[in-house]
């Protein structure tokens, strides 16, 4: 056997790589993921299992007379004989590109990851290990209460390793996790969700999340009809979290320099300074948030208006991207920020926004004399790009409260809001608590939110579905 084909881990994979490459500059990222899950229909255990998986991506950059040129190929499941052929693939979609636009110099003097050699962090049906015999203790209650669990579990663990031309060595392993729980009548009439974010699921109990969702179904018992309108509402940190995600993925400073975005001046220039919202909001992400750890580098497999492959391995600090309810920041690469004058803010991996509130959701329903209590939202769309207005639909539940009380479940609705503008009309924060943003949970789960009372929520419509 040649000293080739016994490359196998993922060091090595980046390193051979690295040595294959002609091309003036390379980065070359290699994830090494593992997967465990549980599923379950009808208080039962349905399907589990586990799963590996491995995508190496190079990134070949190539001078001219005109600029640098970058080309980017990713692949999975690649061997130590696949590596040639892709770094080949690399440096020939770079040299048949046109100068990229966002070239930079490749990062140089980030201190090497000191595990960068050692195994990838792996999951497996082990992190289940408490939480496996809890989930069969909340179907046997969920028996006796005659209600159905319906969801799943999954648990993803995948260590990047990162290694470029320059001499950069770093590594980040990134637990992830995600509990979905729906708990349904008999008749399938009523249903009620909750989700949690988790990186071990040592800190989620189904048992409570089951008895929360009986609360639900109780309530739901009651069915009343309302009509479209504005309504106070209390949405829910899960809520919070989704509209404020994309209102990020939407925060990009050249998009907002160029008129592009809700966050560009009528005129000219950005809002940046202007004031968003009457509540002392910070929203912020920072790498080594306590439970919601990101990683602390850039790691870009493409680029695009928010992220730049030459920026590999550049740090990523905390960001304060609202400040005491002031636009602080808006995301921006190396070439960006050239290009706006503005300070360097690469992406984020995790998002925090806290008002200072102390009050849990049920304290907020209790000094609610009318209004509706959200579940959640999906199908969330942008239909406007201008004003970020957004349209959605409510799920599993909503609850009308009067006297501090909820009495009953009413309809669905289609809302048409604009996060942006949810911020400057909201009059309360609850306190800031881990959060699974529903609807964006396969791309980004690391959140933590209060959930707002907003005095006048848009239901624009009726809607019929569940």
């Amino acid at each position: 056997m040649s000293s080739t084909n016994r490359i196998t881990k993922p060091h090595e994979i980046v390193e051979r790589a690295l040595e294959l490459s002609t091309a003036d500059g390379c980065v070359v990222i290699a994830d090494e993921g593992s997967s465990a899950n549980l599923r379950w229909a009808g208080n039962a255990l349905t399907t589990n299992g586990v799963t590996r998986s491995r995508t190496l991506t190079v990134i070949a950059t190539v001078d001219g007379k005109e600029g640098t040129a970058s080309g980017v190929v990713s692949r999975s499941a690649v061997t130590a004989e696949d590596l040639e052929p892709l770094v080949r693939a690399a440096e020939a979609a770079a040299r048949g590109a046109g100068p990229a636009e966002d070239a930079q110099p490749l990062v140089t003097g980030v201190p090497a990851a000191p595990d960068f050699t050692d195994a990838p962090a792996e999951t497996s049906s082990a992190v289940f290990a408490d939480f496996a015999p809890a989930l069969g203790e909340a179907f046997a209650r969920a028996r006796e209460g005659g209600r159905e669990l319906y969801g799943f579990a999954n648990h993803e663990l995948v260590s990047t390793y990162v290694g470029t031309s320059t001499g950069l060595r770093l590594r980040h392993d990134q637990p992830n996790g995600t509990l979905e729980l729906n708990a349904k009548s008999p008749d399938r009439q009523r249903s009620a969700w909750a989700g949690r974010s988790t990186r071990d699921f040592k800190d989620v109990d189904p048992t409570v999340l089951d008895a929360e969702l009986a609360v639900r179904l109780g309530w739901a018992e009651r069915k009343i009809d309302l009509p479209a309108g504005r309504y106070e509402t209390l949405l829910p940190p899960t809520a919070v979290a989704d509209l404020l995600i994309y209102q990020m993925w939407s925060a990009a400073a050249r998009d907002a320099v160029e008129g592009r975005t809700v966050f560009s001046k009528p005129g000219g220039g950005t809002r940046l300074g202007e004031k968003l919202s009457g509540l002392p909001l910070s929203l912020r992400s920072d790498p080594n948030a306590p439970g919601l750890e990101s990683a602390p580098f850039v790691i870009a497999h493409s680029s695009g208006d928010d992220a730049s492959v030459f920026d590999n391995g550049l740090p990523v600090p905390a960001t304060e991207w609202i400040a005491d309810g002031h636009l602080n920041r808006l995301s921006t690469t190396r070439h960006t920020a050239g290009l706006t004058g503005m300070q360097l803010s690469p992406g984020f991996g995790n998002l925090i926004l806290d008002a200072g509130g102390e009050k849990s959701l049920e304290e907020m329903v209790a000094a609610t004399e009318r209004g509706l209590l959200l579940t959640c939202l999906w199908y969330i769309r942008e239909v406007d790009p201008a004003t970020l207005l957004l349209t959605g639909l409510t799920r599993d539940g909503v609850y009308l409260v009067e006297n501090g009380q909820v009495v009953g479940e009413v309809n669905n609705f289609r809302f048409n809001e604009s996060p942006v503008d949810l911020l400057s009309r909201a009059s309360e924060a609850g306190r800031t608590e881990k959060t699974l943003p529903r609807e964006w949970s396969d791309w980004f789960t690391r959140a933590a939110m209060p959930a707002l009372r907003i005095p006048d929520f848009n239901m624009s419509s009726v809607s019929k579905g569940v």
